[in-house]
């Protein structure tokens, strides 16, 4: 064993001492100053990096086109008018003169409460107010003659006026033991019964005029400046395919939901055949005239961390901008912002480009596709 590591450590002695003659024999030559760096401009072009090298993209043009307004929406319909019947005070059901479903008239008579507590009670006011009114005629004769003084016959005629205010309320609540409709309308499903003692608040029954059905639905606050009363809109519902329900905007609300960034528009839709219900689930389009707007093809968007960009090309650079989208159509989007008309816009190759980096547009589209 100590014969080997010997042999080895002579030979790794040997193997260094021709090493440092070699090196002492053939000395390193010097830097020289005038040589090109590397990566420098002056270096040939073959050993450049690949990335200066420009990518082949295909771009179109920014246009202007007539663009419609098309917006689709999930809505709900409601009634023109709706409301629950109750009553105003406590007493016991005397008569139902309604059918559940009926169409009633503004003014029909729907249920009849107890009155002859009321009744009695009208009748006592105005025996009261027929005694007073005789006095107080009497009493102003007297005063003309100078027989009754001034003091006394202000208190007969206050007395006069009490009793023809009592009259007035006993009247209301006699009234008030008929429940009449508030408007025209169809009365749903009946919840009293004869005999049943209701009190203030209880629903009779619900009434809706559904002559014209209110159908809200939501838009995104991008469509605001477009939206206005009188725009055109179609709801369909899956209760009824192939039928479309034709309406209108009639407003849009004044506030705009700061969470869901879309405002609340009620359009009104005639509903002569009475198929649409309050409740019911609407598909809604809203239309408008075509009006002028730049586009771009819908391939040259470029989504990034929320926001969406473009590679505008000029002069053979490419250069990246952010955009403001606004209306779309299949195979084209609208652009609000960060485009000008003419402007050129990769649509293949995005990928593969930066920023600023060099560009070759293999092939042009000339235009924008049609739907």
């Amino acid at each position: 064993m100590s014969n080997r590591l010997l042999t080895l450590s002579v030979s790794v002695a040997v193997i260094a001492a021709l090493a440092w003659v070699y090196a002492s024999q053939h000395p390193a030559p010097a830097p020289d100053p005038n040589a090109p760096a590397i990566g420098s401009p002056s270096q040939p072009a073959g050993d450049r990096a690949l990335s200066q090298q420009p990518v082949t993209v295909m771009t179109a043009a920014v246009e202007q086109v007539p663009l419609a307004v098309e917006i689709e929406a999930l809505g709900t319909a409601r009634a023109n008018e709706a409301v629950e019947v109750t009553s105003k005070t406590s007493n016991t059901v005397a008569a139902v003169r309604f059918e559940e479903g009926q169409k009633v008239a503004r003014g029909a008579v729907l249920v009849e409460l107890d009155g002859t507590q009321a009744r009695a009670d009208l009748a006592v006011a105005e025996a009261a107010l027929d005694e007073s009114r005789s006095t107080f005629k009497r009493s102003r004769d007297l005063h003309a003659r100078q027989a009754l003084s001034e003091s006394q016959l202000e208190q007969i005629e206050a007395t006069f006026k009490a009793n023809e205010a009592r009259v007035a309320s006993a009247r209301a609540r006699v009234s008030d033991t008929v429940v009449r409709a508030p408007f025209s309308g169809r009365v749903g499903l009946r919840r009293v019964s004869v005999g049943g003692l209701i009190s203030p608040g209880m629903v009779i029954t619900t009434l809706d005029d559904t002559s014209v059905m209110k159908v809200d639905f939501e838009v995104p606050e991008t469509f605001i400046a477009m939206l206005e009363s009188g725009l055109d809109i179609e709801a369909v519902s899956i209760a009824y395919p192939g039928r479309v329900f034709a309406g209108a905007v009639a407003s849009v609300d004044s506030r705009v939901d700061p969470v869901a960034r879309s405002v609340t528009v009620r359009a009104d839709v005639p509903n002569a055949e009475g198929l649409l219900k309050p409740g019911m689930f609407l598909s809604v389009r809203l239309t408008r005239e075509p009006s002028p707007a730049l586009v771009v093809p819908e391939s040259a968007l470029v989504p990034e961390r929320g926001a969406v960009f473009v590679f505008v090309v000029k002069d053979g650079i490419a250069t990246q901008r952010e955009v403001i989208i606004g209306r779309r159509q299949p195979g084209r989007v609208e652009l609000l912002s960060g485009a000008s008309l003419g402007d050129r816009v990769v649509v293949q190759g995005t990928q593969k480009i930066r920023d600023g980096g060099p560009v070759s547009e293999a092939s042009v589209r000339p235009s924008v596709d049609s739907p």
